[in-house]
């Protein structure tokens, strides 16, 4: 799956939904973040009965070393939003690849 998504992405065979820019824009991520955490990153998440279509959840770095969770469809590859994790360090354990566990 992964390396399916990092092909098209090197290729240049990837958009972004309006949704994904805004929050990108609101968050201080640019489209080289998005490009570079999806060429380091690995699937942390998926979501194959999402609305849309099957889609997962990629943790990567940017050339800064910033860590960004980028969601993304499979197939076409939709960027779908992207975040800082280390904001919201309660969500996510030490290493920001996995969820806590609600208690």
């Amino acid at each position: 799956m992964i390396d399916e998504i990092k092909k098209q992405v090197l290729s240049g065979n990837y958009r972004f939904t309006i949704h994904s820019l805004e929050r990108c824009l609101e968050r201080n991520i640019f489209p080289g973040d998005i490009n570079d955490a999806i060429i380091s990153g690995l699937v942390i998440e998926e979501y194959l009965q999402d609305k849309y279509g099957p889609s997962c959840l990629i943790y990567g770095k940017s050339k800064q070393d910033r860590i960004i969770h980028v969601q993304c469809s499979m197939d076409p590859v939709w960027i779908i939003t992207a975040y800082d994790p280390t904001l919201k360090p309660d969500e996510w354990e030490e290493d920001f690849k996995r969820r806590r566990k609600k208690i």
